[in-house]
């Protein structure tokens, strides 16, 4: 069944991104008589921003995040399978790979913006490699058929995987080598430099776990989210 036939519900409309206003700067208080306040309260006051400046660098360290942006059709499809995976804080599906910005639903199934439905993965580095989500993502779609998966047809389907940085691009293309020995057909997905990602409509969003009754999801991704869920249990000691 392709998912394009069914009819959706939720309002497609994009919501406005927040922002925060900068805070002011502090100044010095003085008395009545336009004396400054005792000079022990400015190095208080210095203290306590240094400590807080402190505490955010430790969390920075501590909390440290990557990304990988990834393509392999239907981003309902892939962000079931990659939210599995331990290690994986958030899945987001957008568009990439293409010319136009802030790229709506509609014109990317038109085919005409050159973006690919695709998810970009935060995910900590110490619990999961890029090579083990590379390895995740040759499993989880067909990377020897162009422009399709499935019934799922067009450019915004291709195979995808774009990199942030040049260490991941040798990953990329180390691990799509070393996976082309699994596949007598040859390996489509491309291998190129991230530009611009921009998230999905909201309804796009964990689409999977929201509507786990939809036909799509039943027929499509809930065969895959069971095979990768049995793969995980069997990998856990």
């Amino acid at each position: 069944m392709n998912r394009r036939t069914l009819q959706q519900t939720r309002d497609p409309h994009r919501q406005p991104v927040l922002g925060f206003a900068a805070p002011r700067c502090f100044g010095f208080r003085t008395s009545a008589f336009g004396f400054p306040i005792p000079f022990f309260l400015t190095l208080l006051l210095a203290g306590a921003l240094a400590g807080a400046a402190q505490t955010n660098n430790m969390n920075v360290s501590t909390d440290h995040l990557e990304v990988a942006t990834l393509g392999g059709g239907c981003f309902w499809c892939t962000e079931a399978v990659f939210q599995m995976l331990p290690g994986v804080k958030s899945v987001t599906s957008g568009y990439a790979g293409g010319t136009k910005q802030n790229p709506t639903y509609k014109e990317v199934c038109r085919g005409d913006t050159g973006h690919a439905e695709v998810i970009q993965i935060k995910y900590d580095p110490k619990v999961l490699s890029y090579e083990k989500l590379l390895e995740t993502f040759w499993e989880a779609h067909d990377p020897t058929t162009l422009n399709r998966q499935g019934a799922d047809s067009g450019t915004q389907y291709r195979s995808i995987i774009l990199y942030s940085s040049e260490a991941q691009k040798a990953a990329a293309e180390k691990s799509k080598a070393e996976t082309q020995k699994q596949f007598a057909k040859p390996i489509v997905t491309e291998v190129v430099p991230l530009k611009n990602f921009y998230a999905a409509e909201d309804y796009h969003q964990d689409y999977y776990r929201d509507n786990p009754s939809q036909p799509y999801c039943r027929m499509v991704i809930r065969p895959k989210v069971e095979k990768f869920e049995k793969k995980l249990k069997a990998a856990k000691p």
